[in-house]
């Protein structure tokens, strides 16, 4: 099989960035402050760049701070998310017209497969590869 490209490898970390940064701008300032924390002790590749919430530090140590990434907003994934649904429904409709979920699951569910084709879990629950 084929090695996925090496962007894809900072997608997970760009991801953890993203909630953090989601979290540090609500009212879950200490689970941001935790999940710092944990990018830091894990050396989460690509994690640097979030000021350390609820001090008056800008920056947590080792951390380049929120300027680094100062193009991206706190609802930054909010926004993504926010867009997902209605791309997906250009391709393939949901089957209950203007419920926005991102919980939802068969038609509704943002990783739906066009009709006809099998999906990739339902591939694996059925124990064939892709």
């Amino acid at each position: 099989t084929a090695s996925p490209s090496p962007s894809l490898f900072l997608l997970p970390s760009e991801l953890y960035y993203l909630i953090a940064r989601f979290l540090q701008s609500g009212p879950c300032k200490k689970s941001a402050q935790v999940l710092v924390e944990e990018l830091e002790e894990h050396q989460v590749r690509g994690s640097r760049g979030l000021s350390c919430p609820g001090t008056a530090q800008p920056r947590c140590p080792g951390w380049d701070g929120v300027a680094v990434n100062a193009h991206i907003p706190p609802d930054y994934l909010l926004r993504i998310c926010e867009r997902l649904g209605p791309l997906l429904d250009k391709e393939i409709p949901q089957s209950v017209l203007g419920v926005q979920t991102l919980l939802g699951v068969g038609r509704q569910s943002l990783l739906r497969a066009a009709k006809g084709k099998i999906s990739n879990a339902r591939m694996a629950a059925f124990g064939f590869d892709e």
